[in-house]
């Protein structure tokens, strides 16, 4: 007995090696103790969160504090799902799983567990972004086909009576001159979607990308605002274009410029880490893809509007008054061919667009 115990993990090792948030509540509602997953939840040390009661850290009314007591009434355990206990400490909208139990020694005290849904309605909806930029694909393989023939003969059509009209005349014929090259530079932009060509990849530094992109930016357009790295040095390599990981970023970080354009304290926060976690099925296969590496590209601008979120990369939603909205429908087709998602968490003062990424394997004898 005495063996078999000695190689059983003690309490606390237990509690951290879970992926969820675990909290003990006394019957005041205090928190006596919180594993490692909690604190990130948080953003909170366990010490800390020893100085607080529960409610202190949930918006108020929450109904986690609801279920609480209605476990302490029934002294039975309780689970709701998808509770969403976001709040001005731990950020916008966040979605759990909730697992209430009573501690057995009827103490009126409760272990709460906090199970994120985030991750999972990300993979959801990055199936969604991935169908839109297929329908893109198509519909720019036709478009290239069926308009740019036209739009030549119109457009020299155009400059024959150019040579014939009026000054007053002129200027119309210019106008279907000057529409026409927009649209033709339009069918342009969406015939990338249509390129199927097999991608070059190979060991890619992702420090090396964010470097470069924020050397373009700040020598650009994003010359007046404040560039923050929170970077992981040990990160391993992604597999991956290089070309086209610049071209994501590039996209993603004039986004952010352009969203704290004018804001005298604009700043952009470009974030590395390693999530070993994170897992994605792949279609048609029994084999499930692990995407560890994050790459963040947060800014303080005013934020997305709620109810455009769910379409954000989908092909000509955009929030410019003169964008096509096919930046972001470009950035879910690229991320989406190196296998990995992307998704946008937002609120005012804290958008954050999301990256995560295969690494890069060494194939054996290479």
């Amino acid at each position: 007995m005495s063996d078999m115990s000695a190689n059983l993990p003690n309490h606390d090792a237990a509690l951290n090696a879970l992926p969820h948030a675990v909290l003990s509540v006394n019957a005041e509602g205090r928190i006596t103790d919180a594993n490692i997953a909690a604190e990130a939840f948080f953003e909170i040390s366990a010490p800390v969160m020893r100085r607080y009661h529960l409610k202190d850290l949930l918006p108020f009314d929450s109904p986690l504090l609801a279920l609480i007591e209605q476990v302490r009434d029934r002294g039975a355990p309780v689970n709701e799902y998808r509770v969403d206990i976001g709040s001005s400490r731990i950020g916008g909208e966040r979605p759990v799983d909730i697992q209430v139990a009573p501690f057995l020694d009827r103490s009126g005290g409760v272990v709460v567990m906090l199970q994120e849904r985030t991750i999972a309605d990300k993979m959801d909806r990055q199936l969604t972004h991935r169908g839109a930029a297929r329908s893109v694909t198509a519909l720019a393989a036709m478009l290239a086909h069926e308009i740019k023939n036209p739009l030549s003969g119109i457009r020299g059509a155009a400059q024959l009576l150019e040579q014939s009209v009026d000054d007053q005349d002129r200027a119309l014929t210019q106008l279907i001159c000057d529409e026409a090259d927009r649209i033709v530079k339009l069918v342009d932009r969406m015939e990338v979607f249509s390129d199927e060509r097999p991608v070059a990849r190979e060991s890619v530094n992702i420090h090396v990308v964010l470097e470069h992109v924020k050397k373009l930016a700040q020598s650009g357009f994003a010359r007046h605002i404040r560039f923050l790295e929170e970077y992981d040095p040990s990160l391993p390599s992604v597999h991956a274009n290089k070309d086209q990981l610049i071209q994501v970023v590039l996209n993603l970080v004039k986004n952010a410029a352009e969203a704290i354009d004018g804001q005298p304290d604009g700043e952009i926060v470009l974030t590395t880490g390693f999530k070993p976690g994170v897992k994605l099925t792949v279609a048609g296969s029994a084999s499930r893809i692990s995407l560890p590496l994050e790459v963040c590209i947060r800014d303080n601008g005013p934020g997305v509007p709620a109810d455009l979120i769910p379409h954000l990369f989908d092909p000509f939603v955009t929030t410019k008054a003169t964008g096509t909205g096919l930046g972001l429908a470009l950035v879910a087709k690229i991320v989406g061919d190196h296998g990995g998602i992307v998704e946008c968490d937002s609120q005012p003062r804290r958008t954050t667009f999301r990256i995560l990424l295969p690494m890069y394997r060494a194939e054996r004898g290479s």
